[in-house]
């Protein structure tokens, strides 16, 4: 987990950097890639996942390491063309799983948060999810662990092949000439996330394009067909927490709903969006026919909200920095608490971005349990960097607290006061 957390502390800088040079890039062309209120959603759901990550928040059904020391057929040692080999594997397993998330409705819940934007930029690739605590798809790397390939091969190469899909998530680059018929490219990505009926479903490759080519799942983007992006059903949220689970919430209402035996069992393992008849009918759901006539979610677009969510993430991403920079020194129970609070913090400032109530009472828990945090044994440590970090904090713990109270109480009643002398 150490070193995880020390890959992490570089990673993200240059995640960061990057977004704000696509920023700049579309600023200079006067192409608008970034909406505020998405861009910070985007960035704070990869926040989730690091800290899902961080607690060891997944039951893995057989490790790789004991599929290797039970099932290799072969004695393989660590060699450039082994890297490679593994590369290659990995690749091969990342397109079936890809594959599967997006065509078996339970397993559509593990990837919506990652097309659930209505953008497409650098800032969209952070989506990762955290509802994906069960790592199911264990059986694709067998044939990785029948070569023998060394499991610290594996735990090598699966981060460096997991950031190498960041840099095609973003419009500002055109189609890449011979590369297109090698490797996934912006182009190609575009497609795999747009909901136009004729990208639906399409270009699930994580690194080499090859095998979408192979296996039936390719198409090109078409420049008479500009993408939209999102999701068929809408998410209408801010809070990566409601998205990662709104899937999941659909399938168990629908399966409590059916008078179908067989329906409440089979909902699980059907294609992606399918209902059973007697709900479709009962309970309709408003889905997307006409991708241009898409209205896109706004959730609360005030400017002085913009600016206080976007202060609310810096604080949140400088906190989770101290977290990364300090986890050898952090017993399991604060490394626990500290991602606690962080989490709380998101569901709270993402929540407000949507108007929602949750962030009033999400504000007072963070508050008690920020207060409970210092007032203990002050700050993880804080204090170490800076003698003023507790003061600072409970400075930071009121003033999210009472701003929240202002954005959800006195700012809308302000408003309204307003709109009636004006009437």
């Amino acid at each position: 987990m150490e070193t995880y957390a020390t890959a992490l502390s570089y990673a993200i800088p240059g995640f960061i950097v990057l977004i704000l040079i696509e920023y700049g890039i579309s600023r200079w062309k006067g192409v608008s890639v970034n909406e505020g209120l998405d861009t910070i959603s985007s960035i704070s759901s990869g926040i989730t996942n690091t800290l899902k990550t961080l607690v060891g928040l997944s039951v893995v059904i057989l490790s790789y390491e004991w599929m290797v020391d039970h099932l290799a057929l072969l004695e393989i040692k660590s060699t450039p063309m082994v890297y490679l080999l593994t590369f290659i594997g990995l690749d091969f397993a990342g397109y079936w799983s890809h594959r599967f998330n997006h065509t078996v409705n339970l397993f559509w819940n593990r990837h919506i948060i990652h097309h659930s934007s209505e953008e497409f930029n650098l800032a969209c690739a952070l989506r990762q999810n955290i509802s994906a605590i069960v790592a199911i798809y264990f059986f694709l790397y067998i044939p990785l662990a029948l070569l023998g390939i060394p499991a610290e091969v594996v735990a090598l190469v699966a981060p460096i092949h997991f950031f190498a899909q960041f840099w095609y998530h973003t419009r500002l680059i055109d189609k890449m000439g011979f590369l297109e018929y090698v490797i996934v490219t912006p182009s190609h990505h575009r497609v795999h996330h747009a909901i136009n009926d004729i990208y639906l479903d399409k270009n699930y490759a994580e690194i080499f394009i090859v095998w979408d080519k192979l296996f039936g799942s390719f198409q090109k983007e078409l420049d008479e067909v500009p993408a939209v992006y999102g999701v068929k059903k809408p998410v209408n949220t801010w809070n990566p927490f409601l998205i990662n689970f709104m899937h999941l919430w659909g399938i168990l209402k629908d399966a409590w709903r059916t008078k179908s035996l067989k329906d409440k069992l089979k909902i699980w393992f059907m294609p992606t969006g399918w209902r059973p008849d007697d709900v479709a009918v009962l309970y309709p759901i408003q889905l997307i026919e006409d991708p241009y006539a898409r209205v896109k979610y706004t959730g609360n677009r005030s400017y002085l909200l913009k600016i206080w969510s976007w202060f609310q993430l810096v604080i949140t991403i400088l906190l989770m920095y101290h977290l990364l920079i300090s986890i050898a020194d952090l017993g399991f129970i604060d490394v626990v608490n500290y991602t606690l609070f962080l989490a709380i913090s998101i569901f709270a400032y993402t929540s407000l971005m949507d108007g929602h109530i949750f962030s009033l009472y999400a504000e007072f828990i963070k508050l008690s349990f920020g207060l409970y945090v210092v007032i203990d044994a002050g700050w993880f440590g804080l204090e170490e960097f800076f003698g003023f970090a507790n003061t600072v904090m409970i400075i930071y713990l009121l003033s999210s607290f009472i701003i929240t109270v202002y954005f959800q109480w006195v700012a809308p009643r302000m408003l309204l006061n307003a709109k009636k002398v004006g009437a």
